[in-house]
């Protein structure tokens, strides 16, 4: 039964419209049940399962590492302003359940390099800049570049933009 509860805890409503950020993702009950309720239901599910799928600010506020769910928000939004606004940049909202999406650097696929896969920025629980890029590759994932905040992010851009 927890599983279920777990399941229907981070699951979207299937009424929710298409996804352009990441908050056009924070419909389910873990982003808007009292935070101590999705706390406490998340440690009951996580002792039985590993890898339950949450979101990446869920894991860190379950670890003791970020102090809120409007903290988590607040970085996820910010990248999204940043990103946004530059061209090239997708939101992709299908990410792994729980997830809060990611972005993807179009020029990066398919262009001069030939990469198959584009260079993506994700929120993580990894460490505590909590955001990773994974460059731009065609077989096999690279290990992920922790960067150092949104302020991190935006200092290296035109590195991660400059593969094309």
């Amino acid at each position: 039964m927890l599983d279920l509860e777990w399941s229907q805890a981070i699951e979207l409503p299937r009424f929710a419209l298409p996804a352009t950020r990441p908050g056009d993702l924070r419909q389910a009950w873990v982003h808007r049940a009292a935070e101590d309720a999705v706390l406490t239901l998340y440690h009951r599910a996580a002792r039985s399962d590993e890898q339950l799928p949450a979101p990446w600010w869920l894991r860190a506020m379950a670890s003791g590492r970020l102090e809120s769910r409007a903290l988590g928000f607040r970085i996820e939004d910010r990248v999204a302003q940043l990103l946004s606004r530059r061209p090239g940049w997708e939101f992709v909202p299908w990410a792994a359940d729980g997830e809060s999406g990611y972005w993807e650097f179009m020029p990066s696929e398919r262009g001069r390099s030939g990469h198959s896969i584009p260079t993506t920025v994700l929120n993580t629980d990894r460490h505590d800049g909590w955001i990773d890029v994974l460059p731009a590759h065609s077989a096999g994932t690279p290990p992920p570049i922790a960067v150092a905040g949104v302020a991190g992010l935006r200092a290296r851009l035109g590195e991660f933009e400059a593969v094309r």
